[in-house]
Formats: structure tokens, sequence, C-alpha cells
């Protein structure tokens, strides 16, 4: 177990700092969690690829029971801003990452495994792709849709439903589904560019199955 544990702290710090990023904007349909979260499937899938589905699922459920802990260490942190006070996570927040989060990360484990036998970059592109739609549409749902305010009532997430143009162009929807979607296509394009990653860092670790 002990050498999966660069792999286990590496996703429960992705996670915790997810959760709290993911949060504060970028523009105008962008959070910052949009950049950190994705490479929690690069660390997936190299685990996959060097040590196998097993210990894949090993590692994502530790990072699991990590991350959704100090998520919810976080919901009792309190920060200040703008005149208000606020939790540093949610708990919409810290349950929608946590759902998100272990289904996808399965899914992606599962697809990877199926697929590992083909070319180098099909596997981790094709599972990835699939984990990470997987993901952006459980956690934007959980943490924003206003049709699940009763998990926490307390928390106010009207700016969220504020209908506006899809990504400012398309018909109107509520905000979220605009960070959704752009969330949805800065993960493809991470996705992509983490492929040449991927092939390095298992080149290294395992050169032999690179």
């Amino acid at each position: 177990m002990t050498r999966f544990l660069p792999g286990i702290i590496a996703m429960a710090i992705i996670v915790v700092a997810s959760n709290i990023l993911v949060q504060f904007l970028v523009g105008d349909w962008l959070t910052w969690g949009a950049f950190t979260y994705p490479f929690a499937f690069l660390i997936n899938d190299v685990m996959n690829r060097v040590y196998g589905p097993a210990a894949a699922r090993r590692v994502v459920f530790a990072g699991f029971v990590a991350g959704v802990a100090c998520s919810l260490i976080g919901s009792q942190i309190m920060l200040q801003g703008d005149g208000y006070t606020y939790p540093a996570v949610t708990l919409r927040i810290a349950l929608g990452s946590g759902a998100a989060f272990l289904v996808a990360q399965m899914t992606d484990v599962f697809i990877f495994d199926k697929l590992r036998n083909g070319v180098w970059w099909r596997a981790p592109a094709v599972s990835t792709l699939i984990g990470a739609s997987l993901d952006t549409m459980i956690f934007f749902s959980i943490a924003f849709s206003a049709t699940l305010t009763f998990i926490e009532p307390s928390n106010d997430v009207s700016w969220a439903g504020a209908h506006l143009p899809l990504l400012g162009l398309g018909p109107e929807v509520p905000l979220w589904v605009s960070l959704a979607c752009a969330d949805w296509l800065v993960k493809l394009a991470l996705t992509l560019i983490a492929l040449m990653p991927f092939k390095a860092i298992v080149t290294k670790l395992s050169p032999r199955i690179a």
C-alpha cells in the first residue's frame, strides 16, 4: 500500500484544491477548479497502467475518503470576502465532488482496463473523456442546480441559477449550465494535453509497458 501513497496524496490534494477553487470564477464561464481537477484522471490512468485496475481502484477509493474528509473539514473553515462570511467548502460542493469523483474515476478505471491492450493513447484518452463528462454532469447538478436546494437550504446559490445565453451565445440557460459546459470543454482540452505527460511518467515508472 505504501507504494500507492504518492498517488493517494496527490489525488486528495487535487480534490480538496478543486473543491475550493471551483467557487472562484475565471472570466464569465470558468472556475479555477476547471484547471486543476482534470489532473485526477492523469493520476488514475498512470496508476492503472503501471499497477493495474485493482491498484487504481484502491487509490481512487483512498483518495475519495481523504478528499471527502478534507472537504468536510473545509466546510467548517469560514472565509470572508465582499462583506460575506462563507465556508471554504460548502456541503453541496463537498457532496457533489465526492459523488462525481467516485462515479467518474471508477468509470475511468473500468474503461481504461478494457482498452489497455490497444495503442498507448486510446485507453487514457477514451476513459478520461467519458469519465470527465460524467464528472461534470454529476458535480454541477448537485452543487448548483436549483432543484437540489433542499440539500443545503442555507447555501444561497441563486447566482448560479441566473438565466443567461449559453456561453454568451446560445439559448438562455441557468449560469451553472454554462459553467458546466465551459468546464467540460477545458477537460477535453486538458485530456489531450495530458497524453504526453502520461506517456512520459509511465515510461519512467515502467518502461516495458509504456
